[in-house]
């Protein structure tokens, strides 16, 4: 059972904008330690962001039985897994600058393609945006793909690090990019944790499905494939804008993200990242097809949160299951788990990344918070999002 006054205490701390010292009380909480004395406090060390830089290979698969889930390991550098707690902690205050050079046009998008700045603002608040033009974007009304970036990252940076302009060239897709700005959020989180933000028509959910339509408007876009995905925080923010908007998106991708309702203030978003959280939003409407990425050694989000957004999105009776084991050469192994209805239309894919920790899988070292090891989250997203669209 953690405790009251300790939470009580966090809470205050969290508004009187004493973000860090919240964050160190409640570790402590969760390591069942005794809250420490006002005067032992001190700010937490500088951190730089960790880079992986290993190259990934063709994926190869063999069908198997189910197994056990693999448990989370503690990370062999442990400034990383301090680093990757502070960087993605929903609300915090990162103190000192992020070094990393921002990403070359050359891997943000391919050449002859554009990649335009917008703005979307309604009584809700304003909001800008990236928006991926494909070469081949007069041919027919093409499909959209939302992405919603992580903690710390910026629509180049998250472009850079999916590679999904390439992959949206290649299928003639086109994408937008919403931005958090530090003055919504200090570390630049969409805000999943707050139930102000995991409503539809308000908050958040508002200003994302007003970019979506505004590009929907501007730009020729099928409205029956419309897609949204994220990472981290924006991972969470997607799962709550298939929950809100299933008139609105066909299917949904989250990587290291958590359930909509996955929490409702900043302890309870402490607890379901260290934990794993529960959905506690029901929308009564029919599941929006999901796609899940998440490693198995993931120390910021914890993996359980992949099983519970499946179990959200797959709420049919008589589902199919079907497990496969695969490796990429030189890289991680993985476990996918796909389920069906009865007519064998995909309901969800999870993929069970062993070995990988919090960053995108399959991505490229041009962004920040990537796993090229892979398998590759872009391209089995795009594949799973084109296999769908809304019926009508």
């Amino acid at each position: 059972m953690l405790n009251q006054n300790m939470i009580s205490e966090a809470t205050r701390l969290t508004r009187a904008g004493q973000l860090v010292e919240a964050t160190t009380l409640l570790q402590r909480m969760l390591r069942g330690e005794s809250p420490e004395p006002p005067h032992a406090r001190v700010s937490p060390a500088r951190f730089e962001p960790p880079t992986i830089d290993v190259k990934a290979n063709v994926v190869e698969e063999k069908e198997s039985q189910p197994t056990a889930r693999v448990s989370p390991a503690p990370l062999q550098r442990k400034s990383i897994a301090r680093f990757d707690r502070l960087k993605d902690f929903p609300g915090l205050n990162l103190r000192g600058p992020m070094t990393r050079a921002p990403p070359a046009t050359t891997d943000i998008a391919p050449e002859g393609t554009r990649f335009i700045a917008g703005t979307f603002r309604s009584a809700d608040g304003s909001r800008n945006y990236k928006v991926f033009v494909p070469s081949r974007s007069q041919e027919r009304p093409l499909p959209l793909v939302v992405m919603l970036h992580g903690c710390t990252q910026s629509p180049d940076d998250f472009a850079a690090g999916t590679r999904m302009n390439f992959l949206a060239e290649e299928r003639n897709c086109f994408v937008v990019y919403p931005e958090q700005p530090s003055g919504a959020n200090q570390a630049k989180c969409w805000n999943w944790f707050r139930t102000g933000d995991q409503q539809r028509d308000c908050g958040e959910p508002s200003l994302i499905a007003g970019i979506t339509r505004q590009v929907m408007r501007d730009y020729p876009i099928d409205p029956k494939r419309v897609y949204v995905a994220g990472l981290s925080a924006g991972g969470a923010a997607a799962a709550i804008m298939a929950a809100t908007h299933a008139d609105l998106y066909a299917a949904v991708g989250i990587h290291s993200g958590l359930a909509c309702g996955a929490a409702s203030d900043l302890p309870s978003a402490f607890v379901a990242m260290r934990q794993g959280g529960g959905s506690k939003i029901a929308d009564g409407g029919p599941p929006v097809p999901t796609i899940v990425f998440h490693g198995d050694r993931d120390s910021t989000v914890h993996p359980s949160n992949g099983d519970r957004i499946v179990e959200q999105s797959a709420k049919a009776a008589g589902l199919k299951a079907k497990m496969i084991d695969g490796r990429v050469p030189n890289g991680h192994a993985y476990t996918r788990t796909n389920l069906a209805d009865a007519d064998g239309r995909a309901v969800s894919e999870h993929w069970n990344v062993h070995g990988a920790g919090h960053a995108w899988s399959g991505g490229s070292p041009a962004g920040s918070y990537t796993d090229p090891r892979g398998p590759d989250a872009t391209r089995e997203m795009l594949r799973f999002f084109l296999e769908h669209s809304l019926p009508g």
